[in-house]
């Protein structure tokens, strides 16, 4: 289940709403194969990089470039790249008039994967939908929160993507499941090789599955760690501790 070597590369990119810059990133390549880990407090930047790789959302200057093996693409300007490409943002990514069931139908048609590989994909994955997704003849809109994070994540991963995107996969589950979660992405890692880019509050899991994390603050990367890096853990822990004991002083004043 090997999939094409994809990387991502971004170029002079930045964002800017009113007068508040949301991304401003000179150069910064996501490798073939890396699992990246993107960490920072609420309004670092992840949504909005993940938002600008995606094309849902316009930069006011640079480009985002997809490289496979064989051609690269600018996001912006082709969309050839979304065949190989698996993402889920936020619940605005469902149709949630649809049961679970006639949803994964739906993603099969619109990426021609056959009824049989389908059924055989949500197989895979039954462990992580606990028998509360398929099957219950329930409507996307009256599940759970865990439960429609559950159906956008297996969505995503249904054409086998070779660039999967996750804002906040650990939201919304039980610990059971986000433990599963855990074991999924890093499966899914190990059988493919596919370049995975995940946004997390939880450091935990997220510094166990990713090869490489990058730190946003105010829409910059300012650090860019590889798991090898054996301050890592500590200097990240340190960062989020610092930022707390600054906004304790802050409240103080």
């Amino acid at each position: 289940m090997k999939t094409c070597q994809v990387s991502v590369q971004l170029a002079t990119l930045k964002k800017v709403f009113g007068e508040n810059v949301a991304l401003d990133i000179d150069a910064f390549t996501v490798n073939s194969g890396d699992v990246l880990g993107l960490v920072g407090n609420n309004g670092a930047g992840k949504t909005t990089l993940f938002r600008l790789i995606l094309d849902l959302l316009k930069p006011n200057t640079g480009e985002v470039t997809i490289k496979t093996e064989d051609a690269e693409y600018i996001t912006s300007k082709t969309e050839d790249w979304k065949e190989f490409t698996g993402a889920h943002i936020d619940s605005g990514f469902l149709i949630d008039y649809l049961t679970p069931d006639e949803y994964f139908s739906f993603i099969g048609k619109v990426n021609n994967i056959p009824k049989e590989e389908i059924e055989e994909q949500l197989k895979r994955y039954a462990d992580f939908m606990s028998g509360e997704v398929c099957g219950q003849n329930k409507l996307i809109r009256n599940l759970s929160a865990g439960n429609q994070q559950k159906v956008g994540i297996i969505a995503a991963l249904l054409n086998q993507p070779s660039l999967l995107i996750l804002d906040e996969p650990f939201n919304f589950l039980d610990p059971s499941s986000q433990i599963a979660m855990k074991y999924l992405l890093e499966d899914y890692s190990k059988q493919t090789g596919a370049t995975i880019m995940v946004s997390s509050h939880n450091l935990t899991h997220t510094l166990d599955i990713c090869t490489r994390v990058a730190l946003l603050e105010h829409g910059h990367i300012i650090k860019d760690y590889n798991k090898s890096d054996t301050d890592m853990i500590a200097e990240i822990e340190q960062y989020f501790e610092g930022n707390v004991h600054h906004e304790a002083i802050a409240e103080e004043a």
